[in-house]
């Protein structure tokens, strides 16, 4: 008979379908999933609602170290669980920004500990970066070809091409901010229309064709702002990532700095493109592109006003509910959210199967709510999703520790750094 801690009980989806299923948990693993399970030293019976594997957020910005009034892991943790995400992804464009293994190093110590979900930590692309020794305790590598908060900056063919070719060497995969930047202007901004201006849809399109000579190795691109982009990407065999506020905010509408954002937010054709796209399938992952910045920062002028857009809390809720209204099908929400992005950086997570990790999130679609900027637990203190019908999470375990129950949090700092320590 199995040693089990614990036996997870209810309808839950497993092998893409939703059957009822006994889960069975031992030293924060899945080490069964059968339709009866004896024994267990605890068993929990999940009576409405769906079990789900845990989400994976591959694209977050948690502002630790160097710009913390903004966000820090222990908020953006808390946040994230609070909208069902059990693991992280977070970017290296921090305060030192994280471009070689002692600032890596240095990352990892001053987070362990202060997570309440798992977490994954980039490292930048730039110029002679020791990739080899770095790869092993990183999720992946991001290559920041538009310029955007922080200074890591590639954008020279032949130092992309030398950097890319020893990244793809070990086997990781890199995310790409896939924006020319000598095609991005400079010129005064007073709303979202002059920021698309200076940041035309051509700039990303001609970053993919840069990066045609890597088709069939392991890139991502990022925030896919267009159709055009993501049907590129699919043929050079490239995974693509999508947020939710390139799929419905447009400026001519959303004109603010709540809405100034990198890439920005494309016009009413372009974006409706791009969400045909999406309901047709098309992208890999959702990627919130968690971007907080501060009520302060968000209400200066708009041409000082820094870009970004928070999310992580948001992002799989809002997708929950387009499940409720059968604008998508189940099966693709758990895949962009929790499937494709756990297997592309390499985690046994993302399936409720035995030897996975067990990150488990329970989701009721008949409960769904309308959100709350106040309520959300982002240091951003505000979201451009206020007032936007969600389904949030009744219940959120990350390895085999409950998180979240009845929607309330219960938990503790258990979060651990899922491509350990140098």
């Amino acid at each position: 008979m199995l040693s089990l801690d614990l036996v997870v009980c209810g309808r839950a989806f497993v092998k893409g379908e939703i059957k009822y299923s006994e889960i069975g948990i031992t030293d924060g693993k899945i080490s069964a999933v059968k339709g009866s399970l004896a024994g267990g030293e605890k068993r929990i019976d999940v009576p409405g609602g769906v079990i789900f594997p845990g989400f994976v957020d591959p694209h977050v910005h948690f502002r630790d170290p160097g710009m913390t009034e903004k966000e820090d892991f222990l908020s953006g943790t808390l946040s994230a669980v609070h909208g069902g995400v059990t693991c992280v992804l977070d970017m290296p464009n921090t305060i030192p920004p994280v471009t070689d293994v002692n600032s890596l190093l240095e990352k990892k110590d001053r987070i362990k500990g202060r997570a309440y979900i798992d977490y994954g930590l980039f490292a930048a692309v730039t110029p002679g970066c020791n990739a080899g020794m770095m790869a092993p305790f990183v999720p992946g590598f991001k290559l920041f070809m538009g310029s955007t908060t922080g200074k890591i900056l590639l954008n020279d063919d032949e130092e992309i091409r030398s950097a890319v070719k020893d990244i793809l060497r070990t086997g990781k995969r890199i995310s790409v901010h896939a924006e020319d930047n000598s095609m991005i202007g400079r010129e005064t901004e007073r709303n979202c229309r002059d920021h698309l201006r200076n940041r035309p849809v051509e700039a990303e399109i001609n970053a993919l064709r840069r990066l045609s000579r890597f088709k069939g190795m392991k890139i991502n691109i990022c925030h896919n702002t267009n159709a055009e982009s993501v049907g590129m990407a699919k043929e050079l065999g490239f995974t693509t990532e999508v947020t939710m506020h390139h799929l419905f905010f447009e400026p001519e509408k959303f004109s603010s700095s709540e809405y100034k954002v990198n890439p920005p937010i494309r016009n009413t054709a372009v974006r409706d493109k791009l969400y045909e796209a999406f309901i047709k399938g098309k992208i890999s992952m959702f990627g919130s592109d968690h971007a907080p910045h501060t009520l302060s920062d968000k209400s200066k002028d708009f041409d000082s006003a820094p870009s970004g857009i928070p999310g992580v809390e948001t992002t799989i809720p809002i997708a929950m509910n387009m499940v409720r209204k059968n604008t998508i099908p189940l099966a693709q929400a758990v895949s962009m959210g929790s499937e494709t992005p756990a297997a592309s950086f390499g985690m046994k997570k993302g399936k409720i199967e035995e030897g996975y990790d067990a990150d488990l999130s329970v989701f009721d679609t008949r409960k769904f709510t309308n959100i709350s900027a106040r309520e959300l637990h982002s240091k951003a203190g505000h979201s451009p999703y206020d007032g936007w019908e969600a389904v949030f999470p009744e219940l959120v375990m990350v390895g085999g520790e409950i998180q979240i129950d009845k929607g309330e949090f219960c938990g503790d700092t258990v979060g651990r750094d899922a491509y350990g320590k140098l």
